[in-house]
C-alpha cells in the first residue's frame, strides 16, 4: 500500500460531518467576504495564539507582505532572513521594495542563526524576519535582544508553526508581528489558499484591517492604497473546525517523531534536533544524511512519498541572482540542501507506516555503509598480517 506524504483524505474523514455544516451555515448566511464567520475565527485564532489579535487575509504570502507594510517597510531598507525557507518568505520583503539579506543557519536546528545576524546588520537593517522552521521556532531570545538594542522589528514567518512554542510562549506571540499559512498541508490547513496575522499591537491590527481591505476605511472612503487579500467566509469556517483539534493533531504529530527517532538509529542518519525549551510541532520530518537521494529513488520504488525541502537555497535561486550571492557563501543552507530529505508526516501516521518508512531508509543506509567499508584501504601490520 501506498504512503502518502500528507494523507488529506484521512483527516477529511474524520471531520466531514462538521466542515460540511459549517461551509452550510456560510451559505445559507450570504456572508461570503467577512461577517461573523471570519470574526469568529479570527477571535479564536488569536487566543490560540495568546495574543490580542487575528486578522486574517488571503495567503501566507500576503500575510508576510501586509505584516511587513504595516510596520513601514519598503524602499531602502534591508531586512535580514535566512536562505533555507520557501521563497515567499524573501518575496513578500522583494514586494514591499526592500531587500532581503539572507544569512546562516544553526546547523542542528536548520533555524536561522542569531550570531549571523549580528553579522549582518547595517544601517539600512529595518527589520527581522525568523523562520520557525519545519515545526521548530526559531531561537528568539537572541533575536529579540537584537532587535531591542538596534531598534527593529521582529515578524515571524511562522507558516510551518501553528501552535509550536519557544519557552512556553506560542508561535504568533513571540514578534512584533507573526504571519501563518493556511495552505491545504499545514498543521492548520484550509481548503484552498489563507493567511493570517497576529499582533498584540492594535494599531499594527489597524493597520492590516485595512490594506487587506483596499485601504478602505468606511465603505467608500480609502485612506492609503491597500490591496486585495480578505480571508473568505467558507475558508474561516472550515478552519475553525479544525482549530478545535489543533493541539490534538500536533501531539499526534509529536509521537510520530518519536516512533521515527526511535526507529532511524543510524550513524549515517541525522534525525531532527529540537532545541531545548522548544516545543516542536513537526510540520515535516527532516532528516540529514549523504545518501539523501538513493533513499529517496528506493522510497519511490517501494511506494512512500517523501521530499526535499528545500533542494536550492534563495540566495542561490535565479530570481535573487542580482543580490551577488555565490556558491560557498551560506555553506550550513548549502549542506543542508544537499543532504536532507523530509518524510511523511501528518497525524494519522501509523506505528506500522513508520517502521516501513524507516525500514526502507535502514535497508540503503546499511547498503551505503557496507560498501563504504568495503571502498576503504586495508591496513596491514609490518609482519604482513591486517590490522
Amino acid at each position: 500500500m501506498k504512503i502518502p506524504f500528507v494523507d488529506l483524505k484521512a483527516q477529511y474523514a474524520t471531520l466531514k460531518d462538521e466542515v460540511a455544516d459549517a461551509i452550510r451555515g456560510v451559505l445559507e448566511s450570504t456572508q461570503f467576504i467577512g461577517g461573523e464567520a471570519v470574526a469568529s475565527f479570527e477571535r479564536d485564532f488569536a487566543a490560540f495564539c495568546q495574543v490580542s489579535y487575528a486578522r486574517g487575509v488571503a495567503s501566507g504570502t500576503d500575510a508576510l507582505h501586509l505584516a511587513l507594510r504595516a510596520l513601514g517597510v519598503g524602499q531602502g531598507d534591508e531586512v535580514i532572513t535566512t536562505a533555507h525557507t520557501f521563497i515567499a518568505t524573501a518575496a513578500a520583503i522583494v514586494a514591499t521594495g526592500a531587500q532581503p539579506v539572507f544569512v546562516d543557519i544553526d546547523p542542528d536546528t536548520q533555524t536561522i542563526d542569531p550570531g549571523m545576524i549580528e553579522r549582518a546588520l547595517t544601517s539600512r537593517t529595518k527589520a527581522i524576519v525568523p523562520v520557525h522552521l519545519f515545526g521548530q521556532p526559531a531561537d528568539m531570545g537572541p533575536i529579540k535582544d537584537i532587535a531591542r538594542r538596534r531598534g527593529l522589528f521582529v515578524i515571524e514567518d511562522a507558516a510551518q508553526a501553528h501552535g509550536a512554542e519557544y519557552h512556553g510562549i506560542r508561535t504568533g506571540a513571540l514578534g512584533d508581528v507573526a504571519c501563518f499559512s493556511f495552505y491545504p498541508g499545514k498543521n492548520l490547513g484550509a481548503y484552498g489558499d489563507g493567511g493570517a496575522v497576529t499582533t498584540n499591537n492594535a494599531a499594527i491590527a489597524e493597520r492590516i484591517e485595512r490594506l487587506r481591505d483596499h485601504g478602505r476605511t468606511t465603505h467608500y472612503h480609502h485612506a492609503e492604497v491597500g490591496f486585495n487579500s480578505r480571508l473568505d467566509a467558507l475558508q474561516a469556517a472550515v478552519l475553525q473546525v479544525k482549530l478545535r483539534r489543533l493541539d490534538e493533531w500536533n501531539e499526534h504529530r509529536r509521537r510520530a517523531a518519536e516512533w521515527y527517532t526511535a526507529e532511524l538509529r543510524h550513524p549515517g542518519i541525522e534525525t531532527p534536533v529540537v532545541r531545548t525549551g522548544s516545543t516542536h510541532v513537526y510540520h515535516l520530518y527532516v532528516i540529514t544524511t549523504n545518501e539523501r537521494d538513493a533513499m529517496r529513488k528506493r522510497l519511490d520504488e517501494v511506494g512512500v512519498a517523501s521530499g526535499i525541502h528545500y533542494p536550492l537555497p534563495l540566495h542561490l535561486q535565479p530570481a535573487f541572482a542580482y543580490l551577488g550571492y555565490k556558491q560557498g557563501d551560506l555553506p550550513c543552507c548549502e549542506a543542508m540542501a544537499a543532504r536532507s530529505l523530509s518524510l511523511p508526516m501528518f497525524p494519522e501516521l501509523t506505528r506500522d507506516q513508520v517502521r516501513r518508512i524507516a525500514a526502507t531508509v535502514l535497508a540503503v543506509a546499511d547498503r551505503d555503509s557496507h560498501q563504504e567499508l568495503q571502498r576503504r584501504p586495508v591496513a596491514m601490520h609490518a609482519d604482513g598480517g591486517k590490522v
